[in-house]
């Protein structure tokens, strides 16, 4: 079984309270979306919104135990298990051996940490938003390791290199990702 959109949703506010981690989930679902259109697995796309709205869904509950309570929670549900697979792999390397290996799964190896940098380089302007937010930016704070500083630059590095792409490709179209869900996330233009 595949989840929905709207059951992944229902199983992420069960096992999450937090805005913060929800907003997460939908910012990673929206930048996941948004790299399945761009590598060509448009037919994918609502597969890739649910791994990446799902790839927490243990964090708050099980921190200790990131990525294998997931696992459990989703065999439980009779959950593809490459479903399964593609969410766990993107704890490689800090909580789990399970190489990310498929364009999905190194997709959302790169861009969970990435979007968490993205999040608080759009906070820090004056607008409070991802919509005006440009490469630029998000560069100088990715350099300033005190910035975000709980940010992985090494795993989004190595993502990189896995797909193939260069960081300024991977932050200009993690942002466009965001932007698609700006308002959902907490970070669209002011009313």
């Amino acid at each position: 079984m595949i989840p929905t959109r709207e059951e992944a949703w229902t199983l992420l506010r069960e096992y999450n309270q937090s805005q913060a981690l929800l907003r997460h989930g939908l910012a990673v679902e929206g930048v996941m979306r948004h790299f399945a259109r761009l590598l060509g697995e448009e037919d994918r796309e609502e597969l890739w919104g649910a791994v990446g709205l799902l790839h927490d869904l243990d964090y708050e509950q099980y921190p200790q135990e990131h990525c294998a309570k997931t696992r459990e929670i989703l065999e439980e549900r009779d959950v593809d298990p490459a479903f399964i697979r593609a969410i766990v792999s993107h704890g490689y390397g800090l909580c789990t051996d399970v190489e990310p290996l498929t364009p999905m799964e190194k997709t959302l190896y790169t861009i969970d940490e990435l979007t968490g940098l993205v999040s608080a380089a759009a906070l820090m302007r004056p607008s409070r938003s991802v919509m005006d937010l440009e490469l630029g930016s998000v560069k100088k704070k990715y350099k300033d390791k005190r910035f975000a500083a709980g940010v992985n630059r090494g795993v989004i590095e190595d993502g990189c290199r896995r797909l193939g792409l260069d960081l300024d490709e991977v932050i200009t179209q993690t942002i466009l990702g965001m932007r698609e869900c700006a308002d959902a996330i907490g970070l669209g233009l002011a009313q």
